[in-house]
């Protein structure tokens, strides 16, 4: 592929991903306002810019099968830990920025988690193993995943852990 080709599909499916994210919390906004069809045509168009993302993702050859796609999630969440979120981190307390740092130190500690979790499930994918996690919940205020039985709160940002989201 050609590299302005190539660049281009990297940033349309960056814009496409971002889209797709902001138009969900939109819907979530919107349906909380009582403006249910407005809700829903967000989650729809929501959804439009996800397969928009997934056909450049998969013209750029970034789907791959799960040891592969688990290997990508692992060095993208190391490369959050190592190096972006250390830089974003250290950018926002010189400049005083304290919100921008707390959702930075918060992103950053959550991403640990999944870095581990992934790695977990490379190692038994590629045993051509599935991994036990029949309890997965996800803090809505700062992003942490816990695995197993519920516990007393959050540790990273404090919150009661009946408020978690379980999936």
């Amino acid at each position: 592929m050609k590299k302005m080709t190539e660049e281009n599909l990297k940033s349309a499916f960056a814009g496409e991903s971002q889209a797709s994210m902001k138009y969900t919390l939109f819907a979530d906004i919107a349906e909380k306002a009582g403006k249910a069809n407005i809700a829903k045509l967000f989650r729809a168009t929501a959804y439009a810019e996800r397969i928009h993302a997934m056909n450049h993702l998969k013209v750029l050859k970034g789907i791959k099968d799960s040891s592969e796609n688990l290997l990508s999630a692992i060095k993208g969440e190391n490369f959050e830990i190592e190096e972006m979120y250390p830089a974003y981190i250290a950018v926002a307390e010189e400049q005083s920025e304290e919100k921008a740092t707390q959702s930075f130190k918060w992103a950053l500690e959550a991403e640990k988690v999944h870095s581990e979790l992934y790695l977990k499930a490379k190692k038994a994918v590629d045993v051509d193993k599935d991994i036990d996690i029949n309890e997965v919940y996800i803090c809505p205020v700062c992003g942490w995943t816990h695995i197993g039985e519920p516990i007393d709160k959050c540790p990273i940002c404090g919150l009661k852990f009946d408020k978690f989201k379980e999936f």
